[in-house]
């Protein structure tokens, strides 16, 4: 440990574990200082500030390797009693600030910094040193301020979510919320699809930044070459908040140029998680990334708020996600219920719902309605040679053969077995009888597996004023077995 001969009454420590890191502190802030102790080690630094009193205690976390967790170093910041301290660490190590605020309070600066600039905030925090009270009372100011801002940020996210749209608009709109914060200048939102696919969901431009543009595209955003710098993609690598205060910070000219260019001055990504249960657990499921305008340094409730609205932006599009998939699934229950899984005609019960629906209709209206029903010889022969996968795609085949000659109107059902029923709409007995030779025409003709000829049975009743679909099928079945007794590829009208 070296100390620097009197040149006021001004005291201070540092604290880092690099040799080169305490000697350019040394000698870049030193003669700021009537006294310098530096210390190399956590327990170094608690001794030097026991012994003597210190104006400011700056701890530098580069390179620090966390032993423990952030404990030890909280202890300092505890001890201090709210006394100065300036604590330093590098933007990939921005996630710490939250966690150290919560041992009290302090000032910070993410590195790399400029010698001129941390020689400015060493200042400013000796200076709070000398005038406690006055701090004090900026402080309450600014803070009333803060919490305005903040509740007036949550209920404008907490709007922007209030309801189940599909997670692009949801996305759209909380981008479009989250910029109503001083500063923030612009959004986005990144979601990360099945086998790891990152997208650029939504953004909120302004002055001209597209998010898509920079990076070159929206999706496969986890291969761009801006993964280990860019804040809200390193955010969903390391699942860590992630705070860049000042674009140049991050390594890369080109990006640094373009964010500049924009009038970007910092940047703030927060990783979204599917379980919101805790800040750390569960898996990232994207990031929301702020732009700011302009440099703030931001306090513990505004970190807090920030990583609180980011986990509710993710629940909002699990939940939407959810509903979306309960669409799906419903739908996909509705379809399993309603259509025969072998031929893709309906079955029994969604085609006798139809005629049911169709017989109100007509009846109501005063529309013709004909029912038709046929049936497919020699299938079960052809199970019985072949086996049930060839009379069964033979079968198939069949339902293909009449659906594709049928209007958008009509509706094929499989009734039982080989026999379908088709309920055409807004058709007369003439005009059903067409219908009726072309299907004929088709199945007969149609190249079904292992058949050597195909026949069919067809059955026409036109739907009378009164008819039930009892009724109607009734006819129908005893046409169809009049047609069937009556020899090959005949046509029967219910009587």
């Amino acid at each position: 440990m070296t100390e620097i001969p009197d040149r006021s009454d001004r005291v201070g420590v540092y604290f880092n574990a690099s040799r080169d890191r305490r000697a350019h502190f040394q000698a870049s802030c030193g003669p700021i200082f009537s006294q310098l102790a530096i210390a190399d080690s956590v327990d170094g630094t608690a001794a030097e500030v026991a012994r003597v009193a210190v104006g400011l205690l700056v701890l530098d976390l580069h390179g620090y390797a966390r032993p423990g967790g952030l404990a030890a170093v909280g202890g300092l910041i505890v001890n201090r009693g709210g006394a100065p301290v300036l604590v330093l660490c590098g933007y990939e190590q921005s996630a710490w600030l939250p966690e150290l605020m919560a041992y009290g309070s302090f000032e910070y600066l993410i590195c790399p910094v400029l010698d001129d600039d941390l020689r400015d905030a060493v200042r400013e925090a000796l200076a709070a040193h000398d005038d406690p009270a006055a701090v004090m009372r900026q402080r309450l100011f600014d803070k009333e301020r803060e919490l305005r801002d903040l509740v007036a940020l949550q209920r404008s996210v907490q709007r922007a979510l209030d309801g189940l749209d599909d997670v692009d608009a949801l996305a759209a709109k909380a981008c479009l919320a989250l910029c109503d914060f001083p500063a923030v200048s612009h959004a986005s939102l990144l979601h990360l699809k099945p086998h790891g696919d990152l997208r650029l969901v939504a953004q909120a431009p302004s002055d001209g930044l597209d998010l898509a543009g920079l990076l070159g595209h929206t999706d496969h955003l986890l291969q761009s070459p801006l993964r280990d710098v860019f804040p809200p993609l390193m955010a969903v690598s390391t699942g860590r908040m992630v705070l860049l205060d000042a674009p140049e910070k991050a390594g890369d000219p080109e990006l640094a140029m373009a964010l500049h260019d924009r009038h970007v001055r910092m940047v703030l990504a927060l990783p979204l998680r599917s379980d919101i249960g805790h800040p750390d657990a569960g898996t990232v499921s994207g990031a929301i990334c702020l732009m700011f305008d302009r440099h703030i340094a931001l306090s513990r409730e505004q970190f807090a708020s920030f990583s609180s609205l980011a986990q509710f932006v993710s629940l909002g599009l699990g939940l939407s996600e959810l509903k979306h998939r309960n669409d799906e699934l419903s739908a996909q229950l509705s379809h399993l219920s309603t259509v025969d899984h072998l031929t893709g005609a309906a079955n029994r019960r969604a085609g006798e719902t139809t005629l049911d629906n169709e017989l109100r209709r007509a009846r109501r209206y005063g529309l013709p309605l004909t029912v038709m029903s046929f049936e497919v010889s020699s299938f079960r022969s052809l199970n019985d040679l072949y086996g049930h996968p060839l009379g069964d795609a033979a079968l198939r085949l069949a339902a293909e053969t009449v659906k594709r000659r049928l209007r958008a109107s009509d509706r094929l059902a499989r009734m039982r077995g080989q026999e379908f029923m088709i309920v055409a709409t807004h058709t007369s007995p003439a005009d059903a009888m067409l219908l009726a030779k072309k299907l004929r025409v088709a199945l007969a003709g149609a190249d079904l597996p292992a058949c050597d000829s195909v026949s069919v049975s067809l059955a026409i009743a036109h739907a009378g004023v009164e008819e039930g679909v009892d009724d109607v099928l009734d006819r129908l079945d005893a046409a169809l077995q009049r047609a069937k007794r009556a020899g090959r590829n005949h046509i029967e009208l219910a009587g």
